[in-house]
């Protein structure tokens, strides 16, 4: 059976940078089930995040990520940090950053695409919600849209 039209040669990888484990939980389970195939690597902080990016420290062999979901509110630096950081780094910019936020703000909307985030996704509260949003992700992202290399 040839590969679906979209899948890459080699997995996709995917960063996770999300300080509730429950729900970076979430989003692995729902990729795990992925037709297209890819890599998930979770980061607890926007600190964590950049070393990750930067292939700093204990990070130094990580794999350059083909999408990062990235949480709003987090501690040490939060996301809006980072996403200011990643779009104004010329080694980070292209990679697509989905911002998967509680934040009900319209101020952190209009601020994520100021800073350039690819999109601004607002968490749902219960699990199929959440589930149904990481789909529409997934189908978007890994079967429509073309992805920068690594």
């Amino acid at each position: 059976m040839a590969p679906h039209p979209a899948s890459p040669p080699h997995p996709v990888q995917i960063l996770i940078v999300e300080d509730n484990p429950a729900d970076a939980r979430l989003v692995r389970e729902v990729m795990r089930d992925s037709k297209v195939i890819n890599e998930i690597h979770w980061v607890p902080d926007g600190v964590e995040a950049l070393a990750y990016l930067r292939r700093q420290g204990k990070y130094a062999d990580a794999p350059r990520p083909n999408l990062i979901f990235l949480d709003l509110n987090m501690p040490r630096k939060d996301g809006r940090e980072v996403l200011h950081d990643v779009k104004a780094d010329e080694e980070l910019r292209r990679i697509p950053v989905v911002v998967m936020t509680s934040s009900q703000a319209e101020e952190d909307v209009a601020r994520a695409y100021d800073q350039h985030a690819n999109c601004y996704v607002r968490k749902p509260i219960d699990f199929e919600q959440f589930h149904a949003v990481v789909k529409t992700l997934e189908n978007f992202w890994f079967a429509t849209v073309e992805l920068p290399d690594s």
